[in-house]
């Protein structure tokens, strides 16, 4: 068997395992198992695959590691309104109980209220910050 067959068959391995693991860093080592193979194809040394494959590989890794450090993180699923439709949205507080809860009326059902920490208490229209259980976080508009 040759060496671009044997490179050929461990960046498929690769791929397969990063498929049933989920891990995006298998495809990074998988993309330079490539090139190793490529660089047989071309006639390089053994050592020179090696190499090639080790830079490219560990190269990517490196860099898509980099890539996703330098990306804001998702908010918290329950303050995120892609996850929650109900972030973002108006309610109207008549009254505030000494708790600092209330109960209003939203989406055809009571719901209680809490205001986010360090928020004036004041009847009036307020928005959806986070909904935490049934309750809704909110804060003045």
């Amino acid at each position: 068997m040759s060496d671009s067959t044997v490179w050929w068959l461990l960046a498929g391995g690769a791929v397969v395992v990063e498929l049933v693991s989920g891990t995006f860093y298998l495809l990074m080592l998988a993309i330079g198992l490539a090139c190793g193979a490529i660089a047989a194809h071309a006639g390089a040394s053994p050592t020179l695959q090696l190499v090639v494959a080790a830079v490219v590989g560990g190269g990517s890794v490196v860099l898509w590691r980099r890539y996703k450090q330098l990306q804001p993180s998702a908010a918290p699923a329950a303050s995120n309104r892609d996850v929650n439709l109900d972030v973002g949205e108006s309610v109207q507080v008549d009254a505030w109980e000494s708790d600092g809860t209330g109960r209003i009326k939203y989406r055809g059902a009571i719901w209680t209220v809490a205001l986010e920490p360090g928020a004036a208490r004041a009847p009036g229209a307020h928005r959806v910050v986070e909904v935490v259980g049934s309750r809704l976080v909110v804060r003045p508009i």
